[in-house]
């Protein structure tokens, strides 16, 4: 679900107020007294993702390897039930003409979880806007997050967490670096 507008802090915090109150929570204690406030630019925090320029350079060196970037971590808030699940991705590319800034992929995952998303469409956002904007012969990102709405409500099953894959071009056709992928992103853990 895309954000249809800029955050609007004051608005937030007053929905925050009606929906602590509405759930019976006290918010006059001198400790809850700005907790709406806080409550409003946490989730304000969690729906802003900090900009940045993608960055790439010539691959000059002819590099055509696999490059993996493992255990990045990313927070994002479930869009059925607004809690967040977090965990980490595995992002990889073969390169094309050009090699990508390596700070990027960090930067392209927080881009893609910070606002409401469901996993498998966070998966497919990232490897789909690399392609795009990489040229790259292939990316694979495998992404695997524990959902707190599945932890703390409903089932209960702490420590459980889910696993998703999205490939493009070589990565996703060439059944040998389809493998390599898999074999180097199974070891992030």
């Amino acid at each position: 679900m895309e954000r249809t507008s800029r955050i609007d802090l004051p608005a937030a915090e007053r929905a925050a107020a009606d929906l602590l109150r509405a759930l019976g929570v006290a918010t006059t204690a001198e400790s809850t007294r700005a907790t709406p406030a806080r409550m409003a630019k946490a989730l304000a925090e969690l729906l802003t993702p900090r900009p940045f320029k993608l960055t790439t350079f010539p691959n000059d060196e002819g590099y055509a390897e696999l490059l993996v970037q493992e255990g990045i971590p990313f927070t994002s808030l479930c869009e059925h039930h607004g809690l967040p699940f977090m965990g980490t991705a595995v992002v990889a590319y073969l390169p094309g003409e050009r090699i990508v800034g390596l700070s990027k992929l960090a930067r392209v995952v927080e881009h893609f979880a910070r606002r409401t998303q469901v996993q498998e469409r966070l998966t497919k956002e990232i490897a789909t806007w690399l392609q795009a904007n990489l040229l790259a012969q292939g990316v694979g990102v495998m992404v695997r997050a524990e959902h707190l709405c599945m932890t703390l409500r409903g089932v209960q099953a702490p420590g459980t967490s889910t696993l998703t894959t999205s490939l493009t071009g070589d990565l996703l056709s060439d059944a040998r670096a389809r493998q390599e992928f898999f074999t180097l992103a199974g070891r992030a853990r």
